[in-house]
């Protein structure tokens, strides 16, 4: 009996190892599995290992005791220039932060897919590359935290990374570590056995690991030891320090050369042919914003009680209005506003921008339409707490801010302007050029008091065009009522009808934003209800509220889905805004145009508020006297003599080119794309952008920093040459010639194709204009034909009836 159960103990305790892991196998004198039970132990084992994988590389990011390099160093990005990042090596990946506290990720790169080699360069210190050799990306999707978005920097490319350390035996070093990391996968396991125990303390073998890594390149005998000495999991790594006090002094003469040019450091002979790339512009620098304020959803955040010194002031305020008066000339009370301007407020709908990426993207036109819808959703459940309105903008008052699309590696950049005062006007442009979408429009703004009760209408439209497919959405806005000003309680309500159109695909979605009904219930607050249609199809229906949850409902299949829902989870993952500091901000922004008042409403003194508010709009009024009859003319905008509609100067509707577009940057309101210089074509250079070449020392030169074929010259030979290769000058310089009449012809065609583009879509636009207005006139012709025609008729029954009671009496 003892025997038997010995040995049936031996043959379930017989195991293999699979990938450094032990795995149970049936012995050989087990029965034989069938090919379902067989399949079945495969995927147990497939999702074992899975696990595993899953468990060790969330255990080695996550333990700050895995370690095995960690120090500052710069890295290039996409504009050339230098930022200096923490970067901490683990065993698989390299994570980047902001600062050594790792509080602020930027990225994982993912060393599994990468490929490491040395770089030369004429700059101080050592310089090394990182890179997929399939040109594909090397970063993870989240980070170590399960972040989704990383801390704002300059763009970083995403198929390969330019490192530089401060000096060469710091970089050697990063080399061997790196090159451990990218060979030893085994070192997943360092917090499987070591997380047991809470001693983070170094053993003298993990000492000597650390030493061989500060020191000189590992030998092959070295490099295994540190395999095997992985394997056991009885050491720990540190982060790496300087290996001398020289080495230090070298790191702080870097840093300082750095600092005396801002920060970035720039170099001109350090292009490889692959990332050949043009001089990097001097782009505005924007960080994150520090605080924002939102509302929970529901009627409690639209309403406010008003104070009876403010009863006060807003009774004084009634006795100048009359109903129906429109109230853009009025000055209200300050308790009233909201500490941010007009402008300011547009951006709301921009925090999900990634919804209009993925629209972009969709194949079927119902697709795009609905998840456009989905965005417009997105824009609503972000208001301030109680009843509260903007700042109105100042004449010339501008605003500018961007958000980062970690997905896409791209951003998406608003700007606006305060067009017109009187009417007042808001121009404002969205542009995402990499995600292929890009939004104008313009807002008249206008305030109707209608004596317990006030209503102020966005009077415009806003163009959304999908720059690879050529559609343009038109989408109004509803407008906003409040009630209660005299009695009852004041409450904030959307209310109207919107259209979101698209010509070209026959979509429309139409939505209604309810006020509550007087006798209606908490459940009958902030309604919306509305359809989707593909031309006259009806497609979905949609219904829910606008701060909460929305519903679509399928005509062709029944079904039914939430098309949007803030939860705190989706409200996590909206974009994070970029904003410019206030010191680097012009005189006519509006945070530091509006930085006194906000400061007393914040404090909560409304008298100095009211004081520093009243000295702008003085300053406005006194301008408008100075500027008498001279039309004002919009520093950003222009409006179209023919539809009087603005647009925005610098506009630019290409669809995205990933071989010659790098990265899109703003600077001074500008928004434009940094391309490559130059593009070649059998064998010929030639400048892309057509921009005019720089003059160095009297003489022309492109703008590259690689010489191109024909603008090579012979200066520095001493001894006469052969007569054959001065031919060879003269074709050379024949075909510069070829060349710059080549680009000049480029550069007008392109103009003309642009400018007939341009006209092409003005007469559209305005064929449209006009065949709508006939169709209005026609149909109020026929409607006023109509009813002569009814009145004649009803005469004649008239005259009638009083014959035949004149007969008949």
């Amino acid at each position: 009996m003892e025997e038997t159960t010995t040995s049936t103990t031996t043959v379930q305790s017989e195991s293999r190892m699979l990938n450094g892991v032990e795995k149970d196998c049936p012995s050989s004198t087990d029965p034989p599995l069938t090919r379902k039970e067989s399949l079945k132990v495969q995927k147990q084992n497939y999702r074992q290992e899975k696990k595993r994988a899953a468990k060790e590389l969330s255990s080695a990011l996550k333990d700050p005791s895995v370690v095995i390099m960690a120090n500052w160093l710069k890295i290039r990005g996409y504009l050339k220039s230098w930022t200096k990042l923490w970067c901490a090596l683990k065993p698989g990946v390299l994570l980047i932060y902001k600062t050594p506290s790792a509080d602020h990720w930027v990225g994982t790169i993912l060393l599994s897919a990468c490929k490491l080699i040395e770089r030369p360069s004429k700059k101080d210190g050592f310089c090394f590359k990182l890179y997929h050799p399939l040109d594909k990306s090397i970063w993870a999707v989240k980070g170590p935290k399960g972040e989704n978005v990383g801390s704002i920097t300059q763009p970083l490319p995403s198929n390969y990374l330019i490192f530089r350390a401060a000096s060469e035996s710091d970089g050697r070093c990063w080399m061997d570590a790196l090159e451990i990391a990218l060979s030893c996968s085994s070192l997943y396991k360092l917090t499987a056995k070591a997380g047991k125990e809470g001693d983070i303390s170094m053993s003298s073998e993990s000492s000597h690991l650390l030493h061989l890594l500060q020191t000189s390149p590992l030998t092959e005998t070295e490099l295994l030891q540190l395999k095997e000495a992985a394997l056991l999991g009885n050491h720990h790594m540190e982060q790496d320090a300087f290996s001398d006090k020289s080495e230090r002094e070298t790191h702080d003469d870097w840093d300082t050369t750095t600092n005396e040019n801002g920060g970035r450091l720039t170099e001109e002979s350090d292009v490889e042919p692959s990332d050949e790339m043009p001089p990097g512009p001097r782009a505005t620098t924007y960080v994150e914003q520090s605080s924002e304020e939102m509302a929970e959803a529901g009627e409690a955040s639209q309403v406010e009680t008003v104070s009876h010194e403010n009863k006060g002031l807003i009774w004084g305020l009634l006795k100048q209005l009359r109903a129906e008066m429109d109230l853009s000339k009025v000055v209200l009370p300050t308790f009233i506003l909201e500490p941010r301007s007009f402008l300011d407020k547009l951006s709301d709908y921009y925090y999900h921008a990634d919804l209009l990426s993925q629209a972009s993207l969709e194949e079927s036109a119902y697709g795009r339409i609905k998840q456009v819808l989905r965005w417009y959703l997105s824009g609503f459940y972000k208001k301030p707490k109680g009843l509260k309105k903007p700042y109105n903008p100042i004449l010339g008052e501008t605003f500018r801010c961007c958000w980062l699309h970690p997905q896409t590696d791209s951003c998406t950049f608003y700007i606006a302007e305060q067009v017109s005062h009187h009417p007042p006007i808001s121009a404002f442009y969205v542009c995402n050029r990499k995600d292929g979408f890009c939004i104008s429009g313009s807002i008249l703004a206008k305030s109707r008091f209608y004596g317990n009760s006030l209503s102020a209408i966005l009077d415009g439209k806003a163009r959304l065009l999908f720059l690879s497919r050529d559609e343009e959405y038109i989408i109004t806005m509803p407008y906003a009522h409040c009630k209660g000003i005299l009695y009852g309680t004041m409450t904030l309500e959307l209310g109207g009808k919107i259209t979101i159109e698209c010509e070209k695909t026959k979509c429309l979605a139409e939505l209604e934003f309810k006020l509550k009904p007087f006798l209606g219930g908490s459940a009958s607050v902030n309604l919306i209800c509305g359809k989707i249609l593909v031309g006259d199809e009806l497609m979905a229906t949609v219904d829910g509220h606008w701060d909460s949850e929305v519903f679509l409902h399928e005509k062709r299949s029944g079904q039914q889905e939430t098309l949007w829902n803030p939860t705190p989870e989706v409200r996590s993952r909206r974009l994070k805004r970029q904003v410019v500091q206030l010191d680097q901000q012009g005189e006519f922004e509006s945070e530091r145009l509006w930085q006194h008042v906000t400061r007393a409403i914040m404090e909560q003194d409304q008298q100095q508020a009211t004081k520093e508010k009243f000295i702008l709009e003085d300053a406005q009024r006194k301008e408008v006297r100075e500027r008498g009859d001279k039309l004002w003319i919009p520093q950003l905008f222009q409006q179209d003599p023919v539809t009087s509609e603005w647009t925005y100067k610098h506009l630019d509707i290409r669809p995205w080119d990933a071989d010659t577009c790098l990265v899109q940057f703003e600077k001074d309101g500008v928004i434009q794309t940094h391309e490559r210089s130059q593009r070649r074509a059998n064998g010929v250079s030639y400048h892309h952008s057509w921009t005019s070449p720089h003059k160095v020392n009297g003489k022309h030169r492109k703008t590259s920093s690689q010489p191109s074929t024909c603008s090579q010259n012979t200066e520095s030979s001493s001894t006469p040459e052969p007569t054959h290769e001065s031919s060879d000058n003269e074709d050379f310089s024949n075909q510069c010639a070829r060349c710059n009449k080549e680009k000049k012809d480029l550069a007008l065609i392109e103009a003309n194709i642009m400018s007939m583009q341009r006209t092409l879509k003005d007469i559209q636009r305005n064929v449209g204009a006009l065949s709508r207005q006939m169709s209005h006139q026609r149909a109020a012709n026929d409607s006023t034909s109509l009813t002569a025609r009814h009145c004649l008729t009803l005469c004649i029954l008239l005259v009638s009836q009083l014959l035949l009671n004149y007969v008949f009496t």
